[in-house]
Parts: structure tokens; sequence; C-alpha cells
């Protein structure tokens, strides 16, 4: 997961940032319980490292994961998302007033729940390949409306600075195309924490092809400011 999406040509694993969220803070970040998803088909896009896939799939859950980094081994993502998170890590440590902290305790609280999320993912790869499938955004190899409710965190608007109106505009429109009943996208600003900037335009775009829009509190916040998710729904 990373604003190397799109590019299409030339794809090394070096330019593609590999971490992720734990299955906990994804039901925090979306506002769902796991009741809600029961005998759903759920899309995680893009997925990453996040271990949401391989922890809902042990509770019955039909899910499926698309990234462009899945065209890769496990074990090599494994190597290449252990040091994805040190650098995260000395990251946020540098911006660390950028960041809400009762989360996860400090730095090495989040140094420990990423792993977790990474461990979880790439053993779920391993044991369950066809649930994590490669794809590049715009670009998704699915059927239309395969999926009852697509979830989508720190993509959208996230690299808005790298990603441009048109990117987003066709990203939106191919979760649309595969996904038969809702969208939920979360946060709804950059890594400045400064909201996207054509939002309305792109509400409109989703309201011209049938889906309605409404922008929710989400229980989860790290990044300050990030406290909101946009929920998509067709009419």
């Amino acid at each position: 997961m990373s604003p190397s999406e799109g590019e299409a040509e030339d794809i090394r694993l070096e330019r593609i940032v590999f971490i992720g969220r734990t299955y906990d803070e994804y039901l925090r970040m979306f506002n769902v319980k796991p009741g809600e998803l029961k005998g759903r088909t759920v899309l995680d896009c893009p997925g990453g490292a996040c271990s949401f896939t391989a922890k809902v799939r042990q509770i019955g859950i039909e899910a499926t994961a698309a990234d462009i980094a899945y065209q890769f081994e496990p074990a090599a993502l494994e190597a290449k998302g252990r040091l994805d998170i040190v650098h995260a890590v000395q990251h946020v440590e540098i911006l660390r007033d950028q960041y809400l902290w009762d989360e996860f305790g400090g730095p090495e609280g989040l140094r420990t729940e990423r792993t977790r999320a990474l461990t979880a993912t790439v053993l779920d790869m391993s044991q369950r390949p066809e649930r994590y499938v490669a794809a590049v955004l715009p670009v998704l190899p699915f059927e239309d409306r395969q999926f009852d409710i697509t979830l989508s965190a720190h993509f959208l608007f996230m690299y808005s600075d790298k990603l441009d109106y048109a990117f987003h505009e066709q990203t939106m429109g191919e979760l649309m195309r595969v996904t038969k009943d809702e969208i939920r996208i979360f946060p709804l600003v950059d890594q400045s924490s400064s909201r996207y900037a054509d939002m309305e335009k792109l509400l409109s775009f989703a309201a011209r092809n049938g889906w309605s829009a409404e922008e929710r509190p989400s229980d989860y916040e790290f990044q300050r400011g990030a406290d909101s998710m946009l929920v998509l729904t067709r009419y």
C-alpha cells in the first residue's frame, strides 16, 4: 500500500510501503462490528499489511484483500514490512506532536501493533494465497458488484499530493463498480491532516453514478484530525 499505486510498469518491492493496521483498529476506524459483516462478502482495498482479512476469515466472514504488493512472496513482504515499520516509527517519533498516543502508549507500542498486523497478514497469505489478490489501482480484477461492502483505509485522500483528482475519480469509480452496497473510506485528510480539496467534486461524481455519501465520525484517531470516514451507499 503506497502512493506508487497506479504505476503498473517497473514495479519493484523497494518502491512499495508494506505496512498495515490490526483487525481491532479496522473495527474502530470503520465503526463496524463483526456481526454486521456476517453473510456479506468484504473487500479490503488496498489491503497492505492489514490483518483484517486474516482475522475476519477466522470467524467465518468471506473477505478478500487487494493490493499492489501481493505480487511478491510472503517472506519477501515480511522482510520489507519489518524495515518499513522501523522507518514508520522513526518518522512518527520526529513528528510526535502530530499524533495522539492514547492508542499505543508510545512508539514501542506502535511498533508492537504494526508488527502484529504484519505477522498475521503474511501468515494468512501463506495459508490462503487466493484471498490476497495483486492489483494496481485504479484497475481491479473483479466482477461487477462482486463484494457487498468495501473498506478502504489510508490511501485515497491520504496521498493527494502525489495522486491527482483523475486518479481519485478513477479509483472511486472502480471501487463502486466492484461493490454492491456500501463503501467506507478512512480517513478524509492527507498526511498533514488537511481535508481533501476536491472532496465535493468527487462526491458529485459519486452521486451521478448512483451513490449517496455521508461523512461519519470514527471511533479511531491516531493522526490528529484523521477522525472521520466517508460512507458511500448505492441508491
